[in-house]
């Protein structure tokens, strides 16, 4: 089974995204894991190694996707 991450801040833009993409994924083939970075600070650098560089984003496989624009990495380290 492929794990799914789903990076946001909580922000509407990244909110809606959760509900519309990362709900949608096939549970028989993904396990999605939700990571809210405005509340989990420490994950930051996770993000970051695995190439995201804003949220809303879905990493699948070392893929990342880039959804709209909710707020940079670099805004939520402060």
């Amino acid at each position: 089974m492929k794990i799914a991450r789903f990076y946001h801040a909580g922000c509407p833009v990244c909110v809606d995204a959760e509900r519309q993409l990362a709900s949608s994924l096939d549970p028989s083939r993904f396990r999605v894991e939700v990571v809210h970075l405005g509340r989990e600070k420490g994950r930051l650098a996770d993000a970051e190694r695995a190439g995201v560089r804003s949220v809303p984003a879905l990493v699948i496989e070392d893929r990342v996707y880039h959804i709209n624009f909710g707020a940079a990495l670099s805004d939520l380290k402060s």
